[in-house]
């Protein structure tokens, strides 16, 4: 390498070959086919693709959630694959924030509390409040999810999920059940963890609206990789044209 010349990006993410099998009763549904990519430190990635596939899939593998039939998958040089369930658990509590299309908060708790159910069982973790500054909603830390929006709802889930400072953020259509106007706001929440926190960022989607937003884009199709397309310029949630 030239002096002078910076380093290439680290892999937080190789995965290789990566196959996986359900038994439906009689019949086998593989919804994963020999998927091989890499996830860069830092990066934006936007994982494309109709209904059954694979993305979420996939992406549950990653978050540990999930098991392959065969394959590897590396996370900073670690094979994942090849933990047990106790580590995986560590994995997932330790690296991992997830982001799904329902927020899952606890009815009974405040928006900060909510957060502080993450914040206690982590090692390094945000202030609450600083987590939910970040989206945008310290001043609704007292209220409770009733009465939140959807999108407040969600933003508050991203709060949670990334208090304690997540190496990787996995997001599961986390739009899905949100309007225009409101999923922009909840993508530009996720956009500024990216870029402000440096968290490797995966988001699932069906809306090819959304792919302006990411440094690459991964297109799936029956549980394998159709192309990848990089962003020369990354859109705002705002600009998308939806």
């Amino acid at each position: 390498m030239n002096q002078g010349e910076a380093d290439p990006p680290a892999a937080v993410f190789e995965v290789n070959q990566l196959t996986k099998t359900y038994q439906m009763g009689e019949v086998a549904v593989q919804a994963l086919r020999g998927v091989t990519l890499q996830f860069m430190r830092s990066e934006f990635v936007v994982l494309l693709g109709a209904s059954g596939s694979g993305k979420s899939t996939l992406l549950n593998i990653l978050g540990g959630l999930d098991v392959p039939s065969s394959g590897q998958v590396h996370y900073l040089g670690n094979e994942l694959t090849a933990s047990d369930p106790v580590e995986l658990t560590r994995y997932r509590r330790d690296n991992v924030g997830f982001i799904f299309q329902f927020y899952n908060l606890i009815p009974s708790l405040t928006a900060r509390e909510n957060v502080e159910l993450i914040t206690e069982i982590s090692a390094s973790p945000m202030d609450p409040l600083d987590a939910l500054q970040l989206v945008q909603l310290r001043d609704r830390a007292d209220h409770f999810p009733a009465q939140l929006s959807g999108g407040e709802q969600q933003r508050v889930a991203i709060a949670r999920a990334i208090a304690k400072r997540p190496k990787v953020l996995l997001c599961d259509e986390p739009t899905g059940a949100l309007d225009v106007k409101t999923g922009i706001v909840v993508l530009e929440a996720i956009a500024r963890v990216n870029r402000e926190l440096g968290t490797t960022t995966a988001v699932i989607t069906h809306n090819a609206a959304i792919s302006g937003m990411a440094d690459r884009v991964i297109s799936l199709s029956d549980g394998q990789i159709a192309s990848i397309s990089q962003n020369d310029h990354r859109l705002s949630a705002s600009d998308l044209e939806w």
